[in-house]
């Protein structure tokens, strides 16, 4: 299918002088942009396609956030259920299927005996492991003809925009709670 919306002007186009008010607008719409394919789980179907594992983007949702969360918080299916914001039972059905499939594992909490922790099994670091690599080869793709110092610079101002986005996200939960 061919992308029949009018593109607005590429960076260069817009001049290093460009008014703020411009610059700005031209964010915002390679936001709504992004946001779509995000919302039509671009990346996770073309790694899903690629893989042929049989998973679903719910299942490498679950996989991603544990290894996400892992490292900071106790892994439980209440956690990852939150994280992906998804009714507790959902999360729980997920897991089961993803250790059945031998992804993932559960523990016990050393701190709490009656808790159970999930952890990412050897094959379930495989599957993380293709889907970045797939990540990867995206993403090269969409800057195929960049200069290597507009990839750096691309890659620190786009970590820096998302940090600042996930504050003010933080900020908005704090006063919504």
């Amino acid at each position: 299918m061919q992308n029949t919306q009018s593109s607005p002007s590429a960076p260069e186009d817009i001049g290093t002088a460009a008014a703020p008010d411009t610059a700005l607008a031209l964010v915002g719409q390679a936001m709504t942009r992004m946001r779509l394919l995000i919302g039509r789980r671009f990346i996770g179907r073309i790694a899903l396609k690629r893989m042929g594992t049989g998973l679903e983007l719910s299942d490498i949702d679950a996989i991603g956030v544990i290894k996400r969360i892992g490292s900071q918080e106790d892994a439980t299916v209440g956690a990852i259920a939150e994280q992906m914001r998804i009714d507790p039972s959902r999360g729980s059905r997920i897991i089961a299927d993803l250790v059945r499939q031998g992804l993932l594992e559960r523990a016990a909490s050393q701190q709490d005996g009656r808790r159970s922790l999930v952890r990412i099994t050897h094959a379930g670091r495989g599957v993380l492991d293709e889907i970045e690599a797939i990540k990867r080869e995206t993403i090269m793709e969409a800057t195929a003809g960049w200069t290597a110092e507009e990839i750096d610079s691309f890659a620190r101002l786009y970590a820096r925009f998302t940090e600042g986005l996930e504050a003010q996200f933080d900020r908005f939960e704090q006063d919504e709670g």
